[in-house]
């Protein structure tokens, strides 16, 4: 799930819908309405940050139509993909197939304010895991922080501002600081501790082209204990 900046592969911005809008169904809607939706790129962040660990087990939350999940699968992660929309697991899937990597890429399909898949994991990878569906979104991201292995790690990347070229328009997303976002999950100190709290700036492509900018939130959680 989790709508984001109009990027190719990022998640459109997406305003408010009613609170009684079944998540499900606003995200089955979203991937049903395009053949393909995102480009089937990796996260950056994810695969800088994936590059510099060895391979595991891996569970990538709203995972979209699988373009981190085949990424980490190719580089030699085990991956749990999981997402609410069953098209987009669908896609997941034949992603996986036509890459080679089907064996290595488990799809299941959770509503994750109700469930997030046990572990042990060592890597767990949110990104950009924002809608605009009302969603306990800190309850999910402590229970995924539980799911850890120790010495593994919770990377999360949220959108930290909106893109440079939008200006005026209109925007319903919480843009939290690293430090604040890391302070919603409200973790127990002696477990976890942050490994990477960031708020790094790239370049950014608007939907008629437009060039700007746009901040990510990067906050690393990892197990210690």
């Amino acid at each position: 799930m989790n709508p984001g900046t109009t990027d190719e592969h990022r998640r459109p911005t997406v305003h408010h819908q009613s609170d009684t809008t079944d998540l499900a169904q606003f995200w089955e809607q979203h991937y049903a309405a395009r053949d393909q939706v995102w480009s089937g790129r990796a996260n950056a962040v994810l695969a800088e940050t994936a590059a510099g660990l060895p391979p595991g087990r891996a569970l990538d939350l709203g995972c979209g139509e699988g373009g981190d999940a085949v990424h980490l699968a190719a580089a030699g992660w085990h991956v749990t993909a999981v997402d609410v929309s069953a098209t987009a697991l669908a896609r997941t899937r034949a992603r996986a197939e036509a890459a080679g990597v089907a064996g290595s890429v488990t799809t299941e399909r959770h509503d994750l304010s109700e469930y997030v898949p046990e572990g042990p994991f060592d890597l767990v990878s949110a990104q950009f895991l924002q809608t605009p569906i009302e969603f306990p979104r800190p309850l999910a991201l402590r229970r995924a922080a539980e799911a850890l292995a120790l010495g593994g790690l919770l990377l999360v990347v949220d959108h930290g501002s909106a893109p440079s070229w939008s200006e005026g328009q209109g925007h319903h997303l919480d843009f939290l600081s690293p430090a604040a976002l890391f302070a919603s999950l409200d973790l127990d100190a002696d477990r976890f501790e942050p490994a990477r709290l960031d708020a790094p700036e790239r370049e950014s492509t608007g939907p008629n082209g437009e060039r700007g900018t746009i901040v990510d939130t990067v906050v690393a959680v990892r197990r210690v204990h």
